[in-house]
């Protein structure tokens, strides 16, 4: 790996903190004359994707305050996971109203807790009385396990897929980013239902992305079993002939040249059965320190699988993965996770792992050494969205594994560290081409590498680090083709990408109602 030197980016930056240079204007993305964005696209069609429904509700709705109905002092003693379950499952057990049942408050203190807080009913919300000094702290005590989980005890469907209705995309090209594809017959579909978008996975799509020839230690490595999908699920808002216009933009591309046979499945479906209306806010999570390799069992914080979920004002202490997001529309707003002891070991945890969809990590931060500061893992359907987000030490933020799509880092540093969206070849256990449709926009890092995949697009665009070129791990030849670049070294106007798209999608309330 080979990267520039970081001087004349730091000399920039510091002019450009001074008022020494105007923004730029991406070609990509930029505001026209009447204000509105204007998309470039690729010769296929293909365009930055509107990243703006990202976050709770679908993107520019307040997290809301929910009064307290039950608070809970810390016992005292060894254990006060009991204590903090018992009075969850007494709010779980009251009516709903207005799509809330209340608020669990942990009074001020250190609450001692041996195991696993679940939050399994909808419209319940734990919250701390701070998440700093004189607040509330879980103490993570005796073997190790997840602080606080919320989750449906059914899992993320209501029930199995019955309905029998099934169609396939007849475009020839679906460009990344769209919101509408024909299909050969939209009978049985309509506005309101849901869909699934069922991206195969052929032997001709992987040879495409020469993905058929991972090695590693003499062994071929599997980068996506042939045969298996990569799915979207969206709720359509229109049906007009043969066309489906759906909620939220598709975060992939769809060429039937290498999905033909069988072709991509649009599958009507149930909607998805998550719990949702739940919250963790205003609270300390810390763990001993772990000076363990995180493949250990290790102590972890926070899990959220479910829609319309936040978490907000955490701090994390110590914890390994420490928390991990599943479902649709959660945000996480400035929460923390700080860790002291060093990680050993090339293996490295995911201190966040955004692997929903329309998931908003919005000023959230990352004080450690190598680990990675956030990861998604395999198949996710954006948009992902880390806005704002602060990452200190000898690490990274990068897509992980095994094409995930529609990613965005906005305004994200990474001083000492690097932000990566690459081929992984064969590491881990044949990790490949881990992202498409990705973007880095107005960026810095120490490091910035960048990858543009077969038949796809990721760009860096004003984005201020050295950037640097890498061949495939475990392979031989010369370093691949690096990302779109746009404006480097001098940040581009709209400051905020997801919260231009954001203002213009919903009005410029939507941004003030998330805090901006």
């Amino acid at each position: 790996m080979q990267s520039f030197a970081l001087a004349g980016a730091t000399l920039l930056l510091a002019a450009l903190s001074a008022g020494g240079a105007e923004p730029a204007t991406s070609a990509w993305v930029y505001p026209g004359p009447d204000g509105k964005l204007v998309y470039k696209t690729t010769p296929a069609g293909d365009r930055i994707m509107d990243f703006s429904y990202a976050g709770y509700m679908g993107g520019g709705v307040a997290i809301p305050e929910v009064p307290a109905k039950v608070t809970v002092c810390p016992t005292g003693g060894d254990d006060d996971t009991a204590t903090i379950q018992a009075a969850i499952d007494q709010l779980a057990g009251t009516p709903v109203d207005g799509g809330f049942r209340g608020a669990v408050l942990l009074a001020p203190g250190v609450f001692k807790c041996a195991g696993t807080i679940t939050i399994s009913a909808g419209g319940v919300v734990l919250r701390g009385s701070g998440s700093g000094s004189g607040g509330s702290t879980i103490q993570l005590t005796g073997r190790t396990h997840l602080a606080v989980a919320v989750r449906s005890p059914r899992g993320d469907r209501a029930g199995a897929d019955t309905s029998g209705i099934k169609t396939i995309i007849s475009d020839a090209y679906v460009p990344g980013g769209s919101m509408s594809f024909h299909v050969a017959d939209a009978a049985g579909f309509s506005a309101g239902g849901w869909v699934s978008v069922r991206r195969p996975v052929t032997a001709g799509w992987v040879h495409f992305m020469h993905m058929d020839d991972l090695v590693r230690d003499g062994r071929p490595q599997t980068w996506i079993r042939a045969g298996s999908t990569t799915n979207a699920e969206r709720k359509i808002v229109a049906v007009s002939g043969n066309t489906i216009t759906l909620d939220v933009p598709l975060s992939d591309s769809f060429d039937s040249r290498y999905l033909n046979p069988p072709g991509t499945a649009v599958v009507k479906i149930p909607p998805p059965a998550l719990i949702s209306q739940c919250g963790v806010e205003h609270l300390h999570i810390e763990s001993p320190r772990q000076e363990t390799n995180h493949e250990q069992p290790h102590f972890t914080a926070l899990r959220i699988t479910g829609q319309d979920c936040w978490a907000r004002d955490v701090v994390i202490d110590e914890t390994m993965n420490s928390v991990g997001v599943g479902g649709r529309r959660i945000t996480l707003q400035h929460v923390t996770v700080n860790r002291k002891a060093l990680h050993p070991g090339a293996s490295k945890p995911a201190e966040f792992a955004p692997n929903g969809t329309q998931v908003l990590l919005d000023r959230c931060a990352v004080n450690a050494d190598n680990v990675w500061f956030s990861a998604t893992g395999a198949g996710v359907s954006g948009p992902v969205v880390l806005l704002n987000c602060t990452f200190h030490g000898r690490g990274r933020a990068e897509a992980h594994q095994r094409w995930s799509t529609g990613l965005l880092y906005d305004n994200c540093t990474a001083a000492e560290g690097g932000l990566e969206i690459r081929n992984r070849g064969s590491m881990g256990s044949g990790h490949g081409w881990s992202l498409g449709w990705g973007v880095l926009w107005n960026c810095r890092a120490g490091e910035l590498l960048v990858q543009n995949p077969p038949g796809a697009v990721n760009w860096v665009i004003g984005c201020i680090g050295g950037m640097s070129s890498a061949p495939r791990p475990f392979g031989t030849g010369p370093a691949l083709p690096g990302g779109t670049v746009d404006s480097p070294g001098v940040p581009v106007t709209p400051q905020s990408l997801y919260l231009a798209q954001l203002a213009e999608r919903l009005g410029p309330q939507a941004r003030k109602n998330i805090g901006y």
